[in-house]
């Protein structure tokens, strides 16, 4: 595929310190796409590894591969919306950049969104057998009820960075840090359904995790408030009709 195309689907990768698994990834997801229209465009967080350097050397392999670059570390979120701020494509597949998601699970999702009706506004993974420590999958079982119950949302695992949606609606979504775990109850919040497919986890092969369960928790905590303000402030207009 030409770069000069406009393609139907862009996938986002979102890293941060990932030397010897990015430019990996992005070969797996030149194999799961081979055939279909699409971008991918990993977003360089601020690296102080050789990240970046790796992506660029891997471009004249890859001409699908765009690589943007913060100039000062941002979050995950920030990197994910910078992605799709840049993308050409109307559907959206979003997947972390250390190589736990396998990239032959992001056509499903994508087939699954593109054949459903424009109210589904996304479609996550959710991990049948997650690949972390015992400490991080009771955390995060823990944190999962808590959100469900406090924000009403339909989601399991909000953790997991496979997710498609379509890039209009993505954009009218208020943005915040830490967005990419509330992706479904903002969803619910603008109208949209959500679905979900089971996908499947892979052990962390290079570097180190980004977070922690403390660090989540901390986060997590103004991070629910703020979610649960702006649902009691939504509004839904009903239909709209234009004369």
């Amino acid at each position: 595929m030409s770069q000069a195309a406009s393609p139907d689907i862009s996938v986002v990768v979102p890293v941060h310190d990932e030397a010897g698994a990015a430019a990996a990834l992005a070969r797996e997801i030149a194999d799961a796409f081979s055939g279909r229209s699409y971008e991918m465009i990993f977003v360089d967080d601020a690296s102080r590894d050789t990240t970046l350097a790796e992506l660029r050397a891997l471009q004249a392999e890859l001409p699908m591969l765009r690589v943007l670059s913060h100039g000062s570390n941002a979050g995950q979120s920030r990197a994910v919306r910078t992605g799709v701020l840049a993308a050409r494509g109307a559907l959206i597949l979003t997947l972390d950049g250390d190589g736990q998601n396998p990239p032959a699970d992001g056509p499903a999702l994508i087939d699954l969104l593109s054949a459903s009706p424009s109210t589904v506004g996304m479609v996550g993974g959710r991990r049948a057998s997650r690949m972390d420590s015992e400490a991080k999958r009771w955390a995060s079982r823990w944190a999962n009820r808590i959100r469900r119950r406090l924000l009403g949302d339909d989601a399991d695992d909000t953790g997991c960075g496979l997710k498609a949606f379509r890039r209009d609606v993505f954009l009218r979504l208020p943005y915040f840090d830490h967005l990419h775990r509330y992706l479904p109850a903002l969803m619910i919040r603008e109208g949209y359904q959500n679905l979900y497919v089971d996908v499947g986890h892979r052990h962390r092969e290079t570097g180190r995790s980004k977070y922690t369960n403390w660090g989540r928790l901390r986060a997590s905590i103004s991070d629910l408030l703020g979610v649960m303000w702006l649902k009691s402030r939504s509004r839904r207009p009903g239909a709209i009709s234009e004369f």
